[in-house]
């Protein structure tokens, strides 16, 4: 370059260096356990960077945690459970929110979800393998008396009790699968490895093969991408529509559909009297969604009148459950705090949907699992 009036030449202005594109991740999974899902991104997209902020989880609630205006103000990306920041004008470079659960109905009311049109994406499909093992040991524990015998050995008591443990095996007995997502998808894989009768029920009509298909987040080697499991599809948002399917002499029902408000309740005790109307024999009912779907007064009242064989529920209202709450002594009924979703394999398939994620958004495709704001999920 040269100097203006004819003098030396001057050297070349450094130039600034392009700052990277920001990955901002806070979510309650220690960092070293996402090691590998951090380095598969930095790797994968050179002008990325990487902050994750570990925000930990103590008695069921988030524990609060300070983010650098700035990195909120930078962030390109968001990962996320619990937090979010205060309004959309504070990240003004983002261009989606990946979410690491399933259902994202904790930000419903949050200014983000209702006063903005930035993409939301839950994690559908990285839950599916663990949670769908949970649902069938759930069964199977069910199924074939284990707690009778758990409670014997604590005993230290050796009792065949032939006469009062009647074990059903799974062969030729029916599922209901009350909302086919992911969840739902690999429970009817391994139920029919087992000689199971498959029912899909969505609140959409699938009427063609091509509607059937899985287009979300799959592990590969699981569910049922083609939707090829159910012998019967069931659909509709009535009470009608819903009553019909469970009136499929249905022996586990699987919970599997988003909390919104017209699922709130959705089962209760009209439903629970027709299960037992059905099959008298006794609906053992699986939750593993969000605990306000079921009535829980109505539950229990099932429970203790005999309207079901029984339940599993790995989510209640509220949570955590209190020690004084019903529910924990509810006959046939078997609780766990919120713990189905977890997996070794957690972090790695978050990430990995993730990047898929970054990978669509740089090509101008449609985004895996994003969510639609006016359905809720």
């Amino acid at each position: 370059m040269v100097a203006m009036g004819g003098g030396p030449e001057l050297p070349h202005p450094p130039h600034a260096a392009k700052e990277k594109e920001l990955v901002l991740c806070v979510v309650p999974f220690p960092e070293n356990a996402a090691k590998k899902g951090i380095e598969k991104v930095e790797e994968e997209f050179e002008d990325v960077e990487v902050r994750y902020y570990y925000s930990r989880v103590e008695k069921g609630r988030p524990v609060q945690i300070d983010i650098p205006e700035d990195l909120i103000h930078r962030a390109t990306y968001i990962c996320t459970l619990f937090w979010l920041p205060p309004t959309a004008s504070s990240i003004p470079s983002i261009k989606f929110i990946q979410f690491f659960n399933a259902g994202i109905n904790n930000v419903a009311t949050h200014p983000i979800y209702t006063d903005s049109t930035i993409p939301l994406c839950s994690a559908n499909g990285v839950h599916g393998p663990q949670i769908a093992e949970w649902v069938v040991m759930m069964d199977l524990l069910h199924s074939h008396g284990f707690v009778t015998y758990w409670e014997q050995q604590k005993r230290r008591e050796w009792n065949s009790r032939y006469q009062e443990v009647v074990v059903r095996d799974r062969v030729g007995k029916r599922v209901g699968v009350l909302g086919y997502g992911s969840i739902g998808r690999q429970v009817a894989r391994v139920a029919k490895a087992m000689g199971m009768d498959v029912l899909a029920y969505t609140a959409s009509p699938k009427p063609t093969p091509e509607s059937r298909k899985d287009t979300g987040f799959i592990v590969p080697g699981t569910g049922d991408p083609d939707g090829s499991f159910p012998s019967a599809w069931y659909s509709g948002t009535s009470k009608e529509a819903l009553h019909e399917f469970l009136s499929q002499e249905l022996d586990l029902l699987v919970i599997g559909v988003p909390l919104t408000k017209s699922t709130t309740h959705l089962l209760s005790t009209p439903e629970f009297e027709l299960l037992h109307k059905s099959n008298p024999r006794g609906t053992y009912v699986a939750n593993i969604a969000r605990g306000p779907i079921i009535d829980q007064a109505a539950l229990i009242a099932a429970l203790e009148g005999g309207l079901i064989g029984g339940a599993a529920l790995d989510v209640t209202d509220p949570e955590p459950l209190p020690k004084e709450d019903p529910l924990w002594t509810a006959p046939n009924c078997t609780i766990t705090p919120h713990v189905s979703g977890n997996t070794d394999a957690y972090v790695d398939r978050a990430f990995e949907l993730l990047r898929e994620n970054m990978r669509r958004e740089r090509a101008g495709g449609k985004l895996v699992n994003e969510v639609e704001r006016g359905r809720g999920y």
